[in-house]
């Protein structure tokens, strides 16, 4: 028996020793294909290349019916095992936008799509937003419609929508960035982004499964955002 578990062992060693983790990430493939425009322009993007530890590259191709409509990939430890993933904006031509999570192997999870042609997402924070040990992913539903708080927890390899919050976004249409994000000014994490109108900075915390918010003052541009961010 011991035998047995010693050739296991070296059987699976060679594998688990060339396991590479991601250091870095980057769209390629520029494409119109999936003419939004809602970045700015009309291209997005095909493919998504992964820089893993031991210098080498991966690339994970999408079918000619989805593209990355974003603006740069996302790298953090959801799953919480020390190696990073991606999270990234996946748009389908006629069902809209997804979030995604891939990691060296490729994708470990998303969410459903929109299930709307052009209709999109922008994220806004990942982290462990109520402080519970998992992390949450949080995005505005169709900031420029909707305009939707979500809130969604990755455990066990899959995404789970935890809270909602109508009446908020962080993106304008056309605009090659995403406004907010997230802050701790020592009292946990706060999402920061813009009230419906765009007339108010807005704090947004995570209680359990409730999304509590509270203004912080009136936008007056970009610089309102830095202001708030920095506390």
């Amino acid at each position: 028996m011991r035998f047995a578990a010693l050739i296991l062992t070296a059987l699976l060693w060679p594998m688990v020793s060339a396991a590479q983790n991601i250091i870095a990430a980057r769209y390629t493939d520029p494409t119109d294909r999936y003419p939004h425009g809602v970045l700015g322009d009309t291209l997005e993007w095909g493919a998504l290349e992964l820089t893993l530890s031991n210098g080498s590259k991966r690339r994970i191709v999408l079918p000619r019916d989805r593209v990355f409509e974003d603006l740069e990939p996302r790298l953090a430890d959801v799953d919480l095992d020390g190696d990073l993933e991606v999270i990234s904006i996946e748009s389908h031509q006629l069902q809209g936008a997804r979030l995604a999570i891939h990691d060296a192997s490729g994708l470990v999870a998303a969410n459903p799509y929109i299930g709307t042609r052009f209709r999109w997402l922008a994220p806004v924070a990942i982290a462990d937003l109520d402080e519970d040990g998992a992390i949450e992913i949080a995005y505005v539903d169709r900031p420029h419609l909707a305009k939707i708080l979500r809130v969604w927890r990755f455990s066990d390899s899959r995404l789970f929508q935890v809270a909602s919050l109508q009446g908020v976004t962080n993106h304008k249409i056309g605009e090659d960035f995403i406004s907010g994000g997230l802050r701790d000014c020592g009292a946990g994490p706060e999402m920061v982004v813009a009230s419906r109108n765009w007339g108010s900075i807005v704090s947004v915390k995570l209680n359990a499964t409730k999304l509590v918010a509270r203004e912080l003052g009136t936008f007056e541009g970009p610089q309102s955002f830095t202001t708030a961010l920095a506390c």
